[in-house]
């Protein structure tokens, strides 16, 4: 129930869409600027009332503009190095938003890059943390969702597609040693 595609997130009609926000959520450049363009100024009146949101957490609010219901909102890590807890903030940050996003009944949501934009993570590992947190979650919780990943370009959409093959593989792999 995972989807790679490449589109504008704040076209999409989904049940919920994910903003790469800063910890203000008040809007920003990227991502997060365009969702709130998008959404029209409810959003931003909606998110001063939630009086930020810490990294790694999620909020969420009503879509308001967009086709999606729901904006649930992530503040992603600033990269440094990778050493200074990145890896799991940021899959703290896929997973907070897949549990909002159970928890208030949607089907179907759509994930931007998060982190991977202005906040400088590697996109390589952006995306191995994004696409393994996913599928665990999913694999784990037997959740009926649909998850998009919304790549800005082709390159970005076609290094997802390989990482999503590559934990797949890894997955049936073990899945088949276990069976021996």
């Amino acid at each position: 129930n995972i989807k790679i595609i490449c589109a504008d997130i704040t076209t999409l009609k989904v049940d919920a869409i994910v903003n790469a926000a800063n910890t203000t959520l008040l809007g920003g450049g990227g991502v997060d600027g365009a969702i709130h363009r998008a959404a029209g100024p409810e959003l931003l009146e909606e998110c001063r009332a939630l009086k930020g949101c810490k990294t790694g957490q999620a909020k969420i609010t009503r879509g308001y503009q967009l086709p999606a219901e729901y904006v649930i909102h992530t503040p992603g890590p600033i990269y440094q190095d990778g050493t200074h807890g990145e890896p799991e903030l940021l899959a703290h940050c896929y997973r907070n938003s897949l549990i909002l996003a159970r928890d208030f009944h949607c089907k179907t949501i759509a994930f931007p890059c998060i982190s991977a934009g202005v906040y400088g993570y590697p996109m390589q590992d952006a995306a191995t943390i994004a696409l393994s947190t996913v599928y665990t979650y999913l694999a784990d919780t037997k959740a009926n969702m649909i998850v998009y990943h919304v790549c800005f370009n082709k390159e970005t959409e076609a290094l997802y597609r390989t990482v999503l093959a590559n934990i797949m593989s890894k997955q049936s792999d073990s899945k088949q040693s276990r069976k021996c």
